[in-house]
C-alpha cells in the first residue's frame, strides 16, 4: 500500500527527472502527458489505480500484483452492504384529496373582464349587484395626494 502522505514525492512515469508531490500527481499526468505523446503510446493505466502507468507489455504482470486490486477484490467477495437490505420500504404516505379544479378556475378566467388600470368597467362587473360604480379610494394620509400620472410616461423613455 502506498503512503497516505499527501507531500510525499513521486516520480512522474512520463519523465524521470519530474518529482511531485502526492497531492499534485494526477493533475501533473495530465499535463505531462500531453507533453510527452510518444511516451504516453508505449504506458498503459492500471484498471486498479489511474495513478500507475506502466509499460503496455507489463500491465499483466502489475494487475496480478497491484497493491490496489486486493482492496478491489475484498469488496467483490465480500461485499459491506446485504444485497436483501437495499430493498427501500414501500411508500405509505397517503396524498388527500384535491378540490381543485383547474379547468373551472380557467374557464372562469376566461369569461371575466381583465381589469384595466384607470376604468371602472372592471369594478361595476365584479362589485356587489348595485348600480353604482365604486368610487376610487385613497389610502395616502391627509395632505397627499395620488399623482395625474405614471411616472414612467413623463420620463422621456419611449418603447
Amino acid at each position: 500500500m502506498e503512503s497516505p502522505d499527501p507531500e510525499r514525492l513521486l516520480q512522474c512515469p512520463y519523465d524521470k527527472n519530474h518529482h511531485i508531490r502526492a497531492c499534485r500527481f494526477p493533475y501533473h499526468l495530465i499535463k505531462c502527458k500531453k507533453n510527452h505523446p510518444d511516451v504516453a503510446k508505449q504506458l498503459a493505466t492500471c484498471p486498479f489505480n489511474a495513478r500507475h502507468l506502466v509499460p503496455r507489455a507489463e500491465l499483466s504482470h502489475h494487475i496480478s500484483i497491484c497493491d490496489d486490486r486486493c482492496c478491489i477484490e475484498q469488496d467483490v467477495v465480500s461485499p459491506t452492504t446485504n444485497p436483501e437490505q437495499d430493498t427501500l420500504p414501500k411508500n405509505t404516505l397517503q396524498y388527500p384529496p384535491c378540490d381543485e379544479d383547474w379547468e373551472q378556475e380557467l374557464a372562469e378566467e376566461n369569461n371575466s373582464t381583465p381589469f384595466i388600470w384607470g376604468t371602472t368597467r372592471f369594478c361595476e362587473n365584479k362589485c356587489p349587484a348595485s348600480n353604482t360604480a365604486m368610487e376610487p379610494k385613497s389610502n395616502l394620509a391627509s395632505g397627499k395626494q395620488v399623482p395625474k400620472t405614471l411616472p414612467w410616461k413623463n420620463s422621456g423613455y419611449r418603447q
